[in-house]
């Protein structure tokens, strides 16, 4: 059965939205250059990085769900949706590489009336000044005139409790008529599709978002380091801070910002936004000399030290690749430190090129190590288990109760 919809870019923006559109029995086509890749999904064989279980696999695939390494199946939908990852370039701006990569996969097989959606997090003027001229050469169609072209900032975080489909999704198109048939397609995937006034709003909407968790992000890390420095205990500052009304919003610090929420440099500098990225990079320098102060106060060194990381990727989002864990991890790699890992949604974690062995229980080997690093909180954990049986433990997340590990 030909497919209504290609996803061109599997990572933590397209892997939603394939499976929000599966969900939704729109009979849908992963674009997936890597042959043996489509080939394994197909299989029913997750990738190998935990991004998705194969539970969920399966109901993506009984939901009509399949992967394709030829191009030429881009050729027989009626809407795309470019979800290419672009992680910062050396100035910070995103990399639009695979952005082009895609359409350039695109345009030779794109056909009149198809709706083409970048759902990519790019800087503002992106999905008129960059997309829309290699959709337009590769396939001597118009925009607007010929094919549908619209942006909808991607939403890879953590969904409400309603699930994907409550979650509103803001759209922006080139014409009216980009518009409403963006609208009429999300409108099959949420309750609530939400029109910006343009392309540029829409792109805009996700500078605005990311950076306001980015500066948050920057804020408490700075308050954590400050607290630290004056002997004051930060969660029970942020506790007592939370009940204002209204809430403020206190956010928990951590190791860092990063994945799909990394924040987005639009070409023009802002500010705050520049501070609050140079704080945010202190963090997994600021955490490893923490964990090596630990270690020293309890008569250990950092060379030759077992240390266990655990929760190297985000519950919500399993994408380690872009984690502040990594940095962490080659810090300590690089001071003399033997590491094992823990986390339930990673199989498997490189850290500069060498693979890190997967702890087979997160309690026994807390138990054997000199130091476990609490990274990202899962559900899974029993933190009261962990407190009593590690060595030392070390929470970023302040999740511990209060005395039962050191806390950031």
């Amino acid at each position: 059965m030909p497919a209504d919809l290609a996803v061109l870019g599997l990572g933590p923006m397209g892997l939603p939205a394939a499976r929000a559109a599966a969900a939704a029995g729109i009979c849908t086509v992963a674009f997936v250059p890597d042959a043996r890749l489509a080939s394994g999904l197909n299989a029913g064989r997750p990738p190998a990085d935990g991004s998705l279980s194969a539970p969920a696999l399966r109901r993506m695939l009984a939901g009509g769900f399949r992967a394709a390494s030829d191009p030429v199946v881009l050729g027989r939908v009626r809407t795309a949706l470019i979800c290419a990852p672009t992680p910062p370039d050396d100035r910070g701006a995103p990399d639009l590489t695979g952005v082009r990569e895609a359409a350039a996969a695109l345009a030779p097989r794109l056909r009149p009336r198809t709706l083409v959606v970048l759902e990519s997090t790019v800087p503002p003027g992106t999905t008129e000044g960059v997309l829309r001229p290699v959709l337009e050469r590769g396939s001597g169609l118009r925009a607007g005139r010929d094919f549908q072209l619209a942006h909808a900032p991607g939403r890879s975080g953590p969904q409400p409790a309603g699930g994907p489909a409550t979650a509103p999704r803001v759209i922006g198109g080139l014409t009216p008529d980009c518009v409403e048939a963006a609208a009429a397609f999300y409108g099959r995937l949420t309750d609530k599709v939400v029109r910006a006034r343009g392309l540029r709003e829409a792109e805009a909407v996700k500078v605005l978002e990311t950076n306001v968790q980015h500066v948050s992000a920057a804020l408490i890390n700075e308050m954590a380091m400050f607290c630290h420095e004056q002997g004051i205990d930060l969660w029970d500052v942020v506790r007592c801070a939370e009940t204002r009304a209204p809430a403020p919003g206190v956010r928990r610090p951590g190791p860092g910002v990063a994945g799909p929420d990394a924040p987005v440099n639009p070409g023009e500098r802002l500010r705050l936004v520049g501070l609050a990225h140079e704080l945010n990079a202190r963090m997994p320098g600021y955490l490893t000399g923490r964990a090596t102060a630990l270690l020293n106060e309890h008569g250990k060194s950092a060379r030759g030290a077992d240390v266990l990381l655990l929760g190297v990727a985000h519950p919500e989002l399993p994408e380690a690749e872009r984690g502040a864990a990594r940095e962490i991890a080659s810090r300590l790699t690089t001071l003399g430190a033997r590491l094992t890992f823990h986390d339930p949604g990673v199989a498997e974690w490189r850290v500069a090129g060498r693979r890190v062995p997967r702890a087979d229980s997160p309690y026994e080997s807390a138990a054997a190590a000199d130091l476990t690093l609490l990274l990202h909180h899962h559900g899974t954990y029993d933190l009261q288990g962990l407190a009593a049986k590690a060595q030392l433990l070390f929470d970023t997340r302040g999740v511990t109760p209060a005395g039962a590990a050191h806390r950031l």
